[in-house]
C-alpha cells in the first residue's frame, strides 16, 4: 500500500498541471448533427413562438374583437320611418275612385330620430377605446408569459443535450477502461470478480445514455408545442450551451425597470382609466334623450305637416344604480392596480434572490470543485490502469465525478432558469 500511495502522490502534480483549465460543460453537442438539420437559438425560439403559438393567436383575436366593439359604440341611432293609410273602402271596392282617395282617405308618412343627450356616443366610444387599451396590454402580458415558458423549456433542452453529451462521453471513456480491464484479465493481472464489477458498472453508463436520449426527445417535443408544430421540422434541435451569464443590476434598478415594462401593471393602471370612462358613460346615460318626429299628412285634399318631440321625465329612473356601481368599480380598479404594483415588486425581489442564490452555487462549483472532481477521477483511472489503486477506489472516484458533473450541469440550468424568471419579473429580456 505504501508503494501505491507513493505512486499516486508522484503522479498527482503531472495530472493536475494538465487540468488547470475547466472543462467546458457542453463541448460541442452540435458536432454530431447531420448537415441539413435545423437548429434554432433561443431568440429564434421566442420569435417562432410569438408568430406561431396557437394559444397566443387565439388571445390576440380579442384585440380585434374589442376594436369591433369600438365600431358598435360609435354608431348613431337609426331614424325610424312610419307610414299609414286610413279610411280606405276595402270592404266597399265600388267606392274606390280618384276623388275618394283624394277627398276621403287619409295618408300619413313620418320620420323620427332619437337625439342622444349628454354626449353618450362620445362616452361610449371612449369607454370602448380604453377597454381596447386594457386588452392590448393583457395580450402583451400573455406574450410575456409565453416567452418565459419558451425560455424555460429551451433551458430544459440545453440541459438534456448537455446531459446526453456527458453521458455519451462518460460511456466511451469507461468502455476504454473495460477494454483495458479485459486485457488485464487475460494477462492474469485482474480477478474475474473485479472484471464483472466493472462490466456491471458499464450498465449504469448505458442506462444513463438511454435516459438522457429520452429526456431530450421529451423536452424537444414540449418546446415544439410552444413554438407551433408547423414552425419547425420533426428533426429540429436547439443551438446553444449551458452558460453562466452574470447580472450586474441591483434590486432598485430592476424594480424601476419592472415598473416601466410590466404589461400586467400597465393593464391594471389602464383598467382604472377604463373604469372612470364607464362611470362617465353611466352619468351620460342618466340624461334623458329626445325623440324628434316630422309627420306628413294628406286628408280631405289638404297636405299638412307636423313636428313632434317627446322626452321621458326623469322622476324615478335617472340611472342611479349603474352610476353607483360604476363608482365602486373605479375604487375596485384602483385597489387592483395597487395590488398589481405590489405583486410586481414581490416578483422582482423573489426572482433576484433566486438568481443570487444560484449564482453563489455556480461560484462554488467554478471555484475548484469541478476541476478537482475531474482530477481525482483521472488520477484514479490512470492509477487503476497501472495497477496502483484498487477497483473500489477507482469506481468511487468515477461515481463522485459523474455526480459532480451532473450536479454542475443542473446548477447551470437552474441559474439560467432563474435568469429567465428575472426577465419575466422585470418584463424585458434586456437586463443591466
Amino acid at each position: 500500500m505504501k508503494l501505491r500511495s507513493l505512486f499516486v502522490l508522484t503522479l498527482l502534480p503531472a495530472m493536475a498541471s494538465g487540468q488547470q483549465t475547466s472543462t467546458p460543460v457542453d463541448p460541442s453537442p452540435q458536432a454530431a448533427a447531420s448537415a441539413g438539420q435545423t437548429r434554432i437559438s433561443l431568440d429564434d425560439a421566442v420569435r417562432l413562438a410569438l408568430l406561431h403559438n396557437h394559444a397566443l393567436q387565439a388571445i390576440r383575436s380579442t384585440i380585434q374583437q374589442s376594436m369591433a366593439e369600438e365600431i358598435t359604440a360609435n354608431l348613431r341611432p337609426n331614424p325610424a320611418l312610419g307610414l299609414d293609410a286610413q279610411f280606405l273602402p276595402i270592404f266597399q271596392p265600388d267606392q274606390f275612385s280618384g276623388d275618394y282617395i283624394d277627398q276621403q282617405a287619409q295618408f300619413d308618412a313620418g320620420v323620427s330620430y332619437l337625439f342622444e343627450r349628454g354626449k353618450k356616443r362620445q362616452h361610449r366610444l371612449q369607454a370602448a377605446r380604453d377597454q381596447t387599451a386594457v386588452v392590448r396590454s393583457q395580450v402583451t402580458d400573455s406574450e410575456r408569459q409565453l416567452i418565459f415558458n419558451v425560455g424555460q423549456q429551451f433551458v430544459d433542452v440545453l440541459l438534456a443535450n448537455s446531459t446526453l453529451d456527458f453521458a455519451q462521453q462518460d460511456l466511451d471513456s469507461f468502455q476504454k477502461t473495460v477494454d483495458i480491464s479485459n486485457e488485464r484479465l487475460r494477462a492474469g493481472d485482474l480477478s474475474e470478480g473485479d472484471f464483472l464489477k466493472i462490466k456491471l458498472q458499464l450498465l449504469q453508463f448505458q442506462s444513463d445514455v438511454a435516459a438522457a436520449k429520452l429526456a431530450k426527445i421529451q423536452s424537444l417535443a414540449a418546446l415544439r408545442q410552444l413554438l407551433g408544430f408547423e414552425s419547425v421540422p420533426d428533426d429540429y434541435d436547439v443551438q446553444g450551451t449551458l452558460a453562466y451569464q452574470p447580472v450586474h443590476g441591483d434590486l432598485t434598478s430592476l424594480k424601476g425597470l419592472a415598473a416601466l415594462n410590466r404589461p400586467d401593471l400597465r393593464a391594471a393602471q389602464q383598467g382604472v382609466t377604463a373604469a372612470e370612462s364607464q362611470l362617465a358613460l353611466q352619468k351620460a346615460n342618466g340624461k334623458m334623450d329626445i325623440t324628434g318626429t316630422f309627420n306628413y299628412t294628406h286628408t280631405a285634399g289638404v297636405n299638412t305637416g307636423a313636428f313632434y318631440y317627446n322626452m321621458p321625465l326623469p322622476i324615478f329612473n335617472r340611472n342611479q344604480g349603474e352610476i353607483q356601481r360604476a363608482q365602486y368599480a373605479v375604487a375596485q380598479a384602483q385597489e387592483f392596480a395597487s395590488e398589481t404594483a405590489q405583486q410586481v415588486s414581490t416578483d422582482v425581489i423573489s426572482a433576484y434572490a433566486n438568481l443570487q442564490t444560484n449564482d453563489q452555487i455556480i461560484q462554488l462549483y467554478q471555484g475548484g470543485y469541478v476541476d478537482q472532481a475531474k482530477q481525482s477521477r483521472d488520477i484514479s483511472e490512470y492509477a487503476y490502469q497501472k495497477g496502483a489503486t484498487s477497483l473500489l477506489d477507482y469506481l468511487d472516484a468515477e461515481r463522485t465525478y459523474r455526480a459532480n458533473q451532473l450536479a454542475y450541469r443542473q446548477a447551470l440550468a437552474s441559474y439560467m432558469l432563474a435568469l429567465e424568471q428575472l426577465r419575466q419579473a422585470v418584463g424585458t429580456r434586456t437586463l443591466p
